[in-house]
C-alpha cells in the first residue's frame, strides 16, 4: 500500500441520508433498497394530509392549512425517527427544507410570514442529514412517468404547477451546502425499471460525496 494511502482517513458511511427531488423521480424506491441495504430505519414522507383535496380544489385558505399540516407532521417524524441515528442508519424520503421549497410554490406573502415563523421555530432542532442525494428530472421525464404510473391523486397536477416545482428544486440545490450534497441526473437513465441503471447507482452510493458532487450517468445504450 503506498505510504500515502495510509494516512487517509477511513471512509464514514453516513448515518443520516435524506432523497429529495421532484415527484416521480424515484425517491421511495431508492429509499426503499437504501433501508433494506444498510438494515435502517426509513422515514416516509406524509401522503395522507386532509386538507390536500381541498387544495386540489382551489378551496380558499387551503394551501395555509395544507402546508402548515405537511410543515408539523414533516417534523414529527424527523424528529422521531433521527433519535435512532445515533446508534443506526436512518434513510429518509425528504429533506425537512422540501417543505418550504413547496410553500414559497403555495402561500401567498402573508401566509409565507406567517409559516416562516413556525418553519424557523421547528427546524433548529433537527439534526442535519450527512448526506443528501437530489434527483434530477426534467419535467418532460417526470410527465412521461406520471403518465405509466396513472395514479390518480397526480391527475391534478398541472403541467404549469410541475415546471414550477423542477425550477424551485433547482434553485434550491444550486445553493445548497448544508451536508454532503450527490446530484443525480436521472433523465437519461431509470433506476425504477431498470435493473442495470439501479446497480450502476447503487456502486456510486457506496463510494464517499464529500462537499457537492454530480453523479451524471451515461444512460442506456
Amino acid at each position: 500500500m503506498p505510504e500515502h494511502a495510509a494516512n487517509l482517513p477511513a471512509f464514514r458511511r453516513p448515518r443520516f441520508i435524506a432523497l429529495e427531488g421532484p415527484i416521480r423521480v424515484g425517491k421511495s424506491t431508492l429509499a426503499r433498497i437504501l433501508a433494506e441495504r444498510l438494515h435502517a430505519r426509513r422515514i416516509y414522507d406524509c401522503e395522507d394530509n386532509p386538507f390536500l383535496s381541498a387544495f386540489y380544489d382551489d378551496v380558499p385558505g387551503s394551501s395555509f392549512r395544507t402546508q402548515m399540516y405537511f410543515l408539523f407532521e414533516r417534523h414529527r417524524r424527523l424528529k422521531e425517527a433521527t433519535v435512532d441515528a445515533v446508534s443506526g442508519t436512518v434513510v429518509s424520503d425528504f429533506l425537512f427544507e422540501k417543505d418550504r421549497i413547496f410553500a414559497n410554490i403555495n402561500l401567498d406573502n402573508e401566509e409565507l410570514r406567517l409559516y416562516d415563523n413556525y418553519y424557523e421555530m421547528l427546524a433548529r432542532d433537527l439534526p442535519l442529514p450527512d448526506l443528501v442525494v437530489y434527483l434530477q428530472a426534467t419535467p418532460e421525464v417526470l410527465r412521461q412517468r406520471m403518465g405509466r404510473k396513472k395514479e390518480p391523486s397526480e391527475a391534478h397536477v398541472a403541467d404549469e404547477y410541475l415546471d414550477e416545482v423542477v425550477r424551485a428544486y433547482e434553485h434550491f440545490f444550486f445553493r445548497y451546502t448544508a451536508s454532503d450534497l450527490l446530484v443525480v441526473n436521472t433523465s437519461e437513465i431509470d433506476f425504477v425499471e431498470r435493473d442495470a441503471d439501479l446497480q450502476q447507482l447503487l456502486r456510486r452510493l457506496q463510494e464517499p460525496v464529500k462537499g457537492t458532487q454530480y453523479y451524471l450517468p451515461l444512460g442506456r445504450e
